[in-house]
């Protein structure tokens, strides 16, 4: 019998299948948080049920637990005071494995619906999601609420279509029957079980804690594995309350809760002991080289699946778009003060300059006049604070501040501080635009997160094309861009592109940036290059988290 929540969800399904196959654009979780699509008083409910978590401990009613744990620095309001459930690493992992016997009798059919029933009931609660990764994360709240909820809840739904159809492709069983000449034929009864491989791991990032965790969570669960979500330390809330709504559709089901659990932690050796546990056989992992690459050479049991650093760039060769284009990149950069994962950090602009419909622009004009774009976009406050958002980490304040010093190339446009009246506590910083050689590899090659991006200067195009190609190869990257009017220039970058195997932005001067991806249409990373050996989202990112298991007989 079909599952009821299969049943009750499948328009949403459908809907998700659909556009994974076209890659149009598709979205059943409203992106604007409008009254009308959330309900009038969902704004004020949201923000309340995120403020009743501050100061508290946050119950889950997980097994293996002996104190409270988290110490949640919010960079905008100081410390949250919410304390997590502090477990031990062991128990939560012999629970995940004794609650995937009845998640796997479930069936296929039934993990998806209750999945959907999670993802449909987390769209509910956006405005609480919205306002936990703000004041975690120190995004604005516009790009909170979307990035954190809806668009999040887009990646989880788009994993778990990809994983619904991989399980339909196998029949529950088979008649086999193989003809003998004369004699009779053989036949056999065949069934085929889907069977989660184990606990999937997902190691969570501090800037983007739900839109980096789900893809990997919705994956694992829907293909039958039990999950233990371990976020970063400082972003624990969105985790623990995706967490606690996962868990209580679990157990409406008859599904034990301890199929997914929160391990909150701030020890690495913690991290390290889960991820290389034999019962983990799954890592998803968003963050830094090092530790992303441990994961990778020590985690022989399972399958890791990591996004990791890189240097996105963009080479320049003309555009008929001057203006449009200089404000498309002063939004690019500024973007959550450049803390994310797509922000472009080199842009290669030819010695000679560029051809453009304000007539020719030399190197340093295209260096100047995007210092003059930036210093426009963010001239009103109310724009500035929105899309600036806020340091997450001394750590990246500190590398603005070496930019700002010119030590890495001739600063073109200093990184301003802004004190945002809302938020005094708040560190605000604008973009720091550096100008430098080709030859100065050491200053531009290497990610610097946070609001730092170099105008490079290359011998032409053709220089640019290939620099880019081999930081691609080299150091890795999720996105490249190009501003082109030739299309000998514009295939000659596809075919660097495909090479490199990298995502490539052409000519973008609408509302369309080169830092964004949207799910069901935007392939988020290769899995061909070292920024990720993985993408959000397509079928080799959940089809081996399951394995099939078949018995036979003669009838």
């Amino acid at each position: 019998m079909t599952h009821p929540l299969f049943e009750q969800h499948r328009a949403t399904l459908d809907g998700a299948l659909h556009a994974i196959a076209t890659r149009g654009y598709w979205s059943p979780y409203t992106e604007m948080p409008s009254p009308k699509a959330y309900g009038e008083t969902a704004a004020e409910d949201g923000k309340r049920a995120y403020e009743a978590h501050l100061g508290q401990n946050f119950e889950l009613n997980q097994p293996g637990q002996s104190g409270w744990t988290g110490n949640e620095v919010s960079p905008y309001a100081g410390a949250l005071n919410v304390h997590y459930p502090l477990c031990d690493h062991e128990v939560l992992i012999e629970a995940g494995l004794a609650a995937m016997k009845g998640w796997q009798a479930v069936g296929a059919e039934g993990r998806t619906g209750i999945c959907l029933e999670i993802l449909s009931r987390l769209n509910r609660q956006s405005f609480e999601l919205g306002h936990a990764v703000m004041m975690t994360t120190g995004q604005g709240w516009m790009m909170a609420f979307q990035a954190g909820a809806p668009h999040a809840q887009d990646r989880g739904l788009e994993a778990v279509a990809y994983a619904w159809r991989e399980q339909s492709f196998v029949p529950a069983e088979s008649v086999w029957e193989k003809p003998q000449g004369k004699n009779p034929a053989l036949v056999m009864k065949k069934h085929f079980e889907v069977v989660g491989r184990g606990i999937g791991l997902v190691v969570g990032c501090g800037t983007f804690p739900t839109w980096n965790t789900y893809p990997g969570v919705f994956a694992a669960l829907a293909t039958g594995n039990a999950v233990i979500i371990k976020p970063h330390s400082n972003a624990i809330l969105p985790a623990a309350i995706t967490v606690r709504t996962i868990r209580a559709v679990l157990a409406e089901n008859g599904i034990d809760p301890n199929l997914v659990t929160l391990c909150a932690t701030d020890k690495r050796s913690v991290t390290q002991a889960l991820a290389t546990h034999p019962g983990v056989k799954s890592v998803d992992f968003t963050g830094s080289n090092v530790f992303g690459q441990w994961l990778i050479d020590n985690c022989k049991q399972a399958q890791v699946y990591a996004e990791l650093a890189g240097v996105n760039n963009i080479v320049i060769d003309s555009t008929s778009t001057y203006k449009a284009m200089l404000g498309n990149l002063a939004f690019t950069l500024s973007l959550y003060s450049g803390q994310m994962c797509t922000t472009s950090q080199a842009i290669f602009v030819p010695a000679g300059g560029i051809d453009t419909d304000e007539g020719h622009k030399t190197y340093d004009e295209v260096c100047a006049d995007l210092g003059k774009a930036i210093s426009r976009f963010l001239s009103k406050p109310e724009v500035a604070f929105a899309v600036l958002g806020a340091m997450q980490s001394e750590a990246t304040t500190e590398r603005v501040a070496h930019a700002n010093s010119g030590q890495l190339g001739t600063v073109v446009l200093a990184s301003q501080t802004l004190n945002n009246p809302d938020f005094p506590a708040a560190q605000v910083r604008t973009p720091a635009l550096l100008a430098c050689d080709a030859a100065d590899e050491a200053a531009y090659m290497e990610e610097r997160f946070g609001p730092i991006s170099f105008v490079v200067k290359v011998a032409d195009t053709a220089a640019g094309i290939a620099l880019s190609e081999r930081i691609v190869r080299e150091h890795g990257a999720l996105t490249v861009g190009l501003y082109s009017t030739r299309q000998e220039v514009i295939d000659a970058m596809t075919e660097a592109t495909w090479r490199g195997k990298v995502a490539l932005s052409i000519n973008l001067t609408s509302g369309v940036f080169v830092n964004q991806s949207s799910a069901f249409s935007d392939y988020h990373g290769t899995g061909g290059n070292p920024a990720a050996n993985a993408s959000y989202a397509d079928s080799a990112f959940v089809a081996n988290r399951f394995r099939v298991v078949q018995r036979r007989y003669h009838v």
